[in-house]
Parts: structure tokens; C-alpha cells; sequence
């Protein structure tokens, strides 16, 4: 079976969600379909519509080529038709509008099943800025709409239904193959270094850690706890609510912000790393259930990690520590606590999540759309 995996943005080598992507287009690919992969490119200025390695449609250059690419969707609905293409894969970009429904309203003429991905929802708690706001109003007017000429919406939350469509629940998944296995365990019993890895958004809660680690120093421990934060902020919101704090309080030595990192230099600082923090503050965006990507690969590293959400797949492993979804600090001592009874080995954790393979996680959706 013929299927076209459809974003509406560029790759980025540093970036997760790029990486996902990548591994749910092989883990299709392995479940033996010829996929293709419609993404944006843009290149010497001027910007494309791409299909795996081959233009789609040439956007040209200046502001007509920023609209275009925002509003031209037929030569997608066309390929799909022309091509025989009987399943497309859709990562929503919260773009419903009438240009997106018209190309899908055409592949549902065509009896092609369409699904499309909302990686987290609800996500109307993720605009704060004025341009964003608007974005999503005009999501909002439109959203439904769109949902109607979908055969599925894929979640990874646990509603049933989305828009008045129904759902395919699954898990963010994890290609084995692409993540390495921590090899070191390190001496911990003089100091701790946790890690946490994201794009920053004000919904990872990274501050709360700061916070608690300012409370923490207050003491003057002799056991040194380090946060090594490993990504971008997403704007100056993030990195107000973070760098000051730093600042402030001399935290220079141990809080450590090293930027974007992939490949061999993140393998480097994970190997460095005892313990993993995942999402702090979900709850500032309105979500309470949620199967986040960083936490299983968090897993398939073989760190035991933090989180505040509500994570079916892991509120039972003995290698969690739950933190209430609120404003509060985070409390240090009880990370030091919990590490120090943690008995579990990278291999054992790694070993409890084989079943969240993305070629898993693929197979259900394949089996969905069959029915």
C-alpha cells in the first residue's frame, strides 16, 4: 500500500520532533508500505513543497512564496490522487483553515483514508503570544470542519474522540535502534547530575527544578546536585522564568545550560547523566493525560526519570518519581532520596518498554484504517 506521510514544515537534525518523524516513517516503512514523505524546504531563499527527495511545487522566493506555501495545498491532494495513494498520515500543525479542508475534503472524494496526528491535546493552552492567538482562532473556526473529512484522529491522550471524530489511541513509540543504551553507571555518592532534554516550552516546568535547586543550595549541601538542561529556549518566556533565577543566585556550577546537542555529544552527556526530567508543568497547558516521547526515550536510555503528568505506560515502574502537578518547587531531597533506593540498571529499564516500538505503535494505526 501506497502512503504519504504529510507535514507542514521543514527537518532540523537537533530537533525532536524531526526525529519522531523519521521514526515513524521507517517504522512504516518496515511494516512493508512504500511511504512517502511531504515536508517544507527551504533553500538559497527560495521555498518548496517536497516529496521525499523531489520538488513537489517550486514556492519561489519573497513574501508570495511565505503565503503560498500557507495556503497551497492542491498540488498535495493531487500527487495523492494522481499517485494511487490510498493512506495519508497527517501531523497536525493546528492549521485547519479553508485551504487545508478543501485539500482533505478532495482526498476523501477520492475514497483515500485520511488520519491525522494531534501530538498533544487540548493544545489551546499552548498560545500565549498575540500571533499565536490568532493562529489558533483561526483553528478554532475551523477545526471541526476539518475533522469531518478525516477517517481518524491519532492521539496520544485518552479521548476517545476528538472533534467529533473518533480516535486512534497510541503511544509515542521509540526506534531501538537510533537510541543508545547508557553504558556508565556513575559514582553517585558524592553528587548527582540530572539531565533534562527538550525544546524548552513554559509546559516542561524546567523552572520548578530551578527553583528547588535554589532552595536546596540555600543549605549549603555538601552533596552537590547538577541540572544540565540540553536544548533551546522556545522565547523569552522560557528563558526569563530560568536564566535569572541562575543568576541570581551564583547556580552557574550547577545548573549548566549547554544549548542544542545531538549525536555524539548528547550520547557524551547522557553517559554523564544519573537521572532524567521529563515534563514538570503540564498542567500549565491544560493537560493532565499525555504519553510524551522524551519520557520513553528517556527509557530506552536506561534512566529513571521525573514527570508530573499522567502517563499510563509508566505509573507503575519502579524507576519513576511522580511530582505533583502544581507551581511548587521541586523537592531535591527527594530526588536524592529516591536515587539512592533505585536498584534498577539501565538495561532493566530499557528491557520494560521493547513493547513501545514505533513499528508497534504503527501497527495499530495500520490495523485501524483496515478495519
Amino acid at each position: 500500500m501506497k502512503v504519504l506521510f504529510l507535514i507542514y514544515h521543514g527537518f532540523s537534525e537537533t530537533n525532536g520532533i524531526s526525529k519522531k518523524i523519521y521514526y515513524q516513517v521507517d517504522a512504516l516503512k518496515n511494516c512493508a508500505l512504500d511511504v512517502r514523505t511531504c515536508y517544507l524546504l527551504e533553500s538559497d531563499r527560495n521555498k518548496y513543497r517536497m516529496i521525499d527527495n523531489n520538488i513537489l511545487r517550486d514556492y519561489g522566493q519573497g513574501v508570495s512564496s511565505k503565503i503560498l506555501k500557507r495556503v497551497e495545498f492542491n498540488s498535495i491532494a493531487d500527487y495523492v490522487i494522481r499517485e494511487e495513494i490510498r493512506f495519508v498520515y497527517i501531523r497536525s500543525d493546528h492549521n485547519a483553515n479553508p485551504f487545508t479542508i478543501n485539500m482533505v475534503k478532495k482526498m476523501h472524494k477520492a475514497n483515500i483514508r485520511v488520519v491525522m496526528e494531534i501530538p498533544t491535546y487540548p493544545y489551546d493552552n499552548e498560545y500565549s503570544s498575540f500571533y499565536g492567538k490568532i493562529i489558533l482562532f483561526i483553528d478554532k473556526c475551523f477545526r471541526k470542519t476539518f475533522a469531518k473529512y478525516l477517517y481518524r484522529i491519532i492521539t496520544f491522550s485518552d479521548y476517545k474522540s476528538i472533534f467529533g471524530t473518533p480516535t486512534i489511541q497510541i503511544s509515542n513509540g521509540i526506534d531501538f535502534r537510533k537510541i543508545k543504551l547508557k553504558q556508565n553507571i556513575n559514582d553517585t555518592s558524592h553528587e548527582l547530575h540530572l539531565i533534562g532534554v527538550a525544546e524548552i516550552h513554559y509546559w516542561h516546568g524546567f523552572d520548578r527544578l530551578v527553583q528547588g535547586l535554589v532552595d536546596y543550595y540555600k543549605g549549603n549541601p555538601v552533596y552537590k546536585v547538577f541540572f544540565h538542561i540540553v536544548g533551546n529556549f522556545f522565547g523569552e518566556r522560557e528563558s526569563n522564568d530560568i536564566v535569572p533565577l541562575i543568576s541570581r543566585h551564583h547556580l552557574e556550577p550547577y545548573i549548566i545550560l549547554h544549548g542544542a546537542k545531538h549525536g555524539g555529544d548528547l550520547d557524551l552527556l547522557f553517559e554523564q547523566s544519573d537521572m532524567a526530567i521529563g515534563s514538570l508543568a503540564r498542567h500549565r497547558s491544560g493537560i493532565t493525560n499525555i504519553k510524551t516521547l522524551k519520557n520513553r526515550e528517556y527509557a530506552a536510555r536506561g534512566l529513571s526519570f521525573i514527570y508530573s503528568e499522567q502517563d499510563s505506560d509508566f505509573e507503575n515502574k519502579a524507576y519513576i518519581l511522580k511530582v505533583p502537578a502544581d507551581e511548587s518547587p521541586i523537592n531535591i531531597n527527594k530526588i536524592i532520596d529516591f536515587h539512592k533506593r533505585l536498584k534498577l540498571n539501565p538495561s532493566e529499564i530499557r528491557n520494560s518498554i521493547l513493547s513501545l516500538s514505533w513499528e508497534a505503535q504503527m501497527d495499530k494505526v495500520l490495523k485501524a484504517i483496515e478495519k
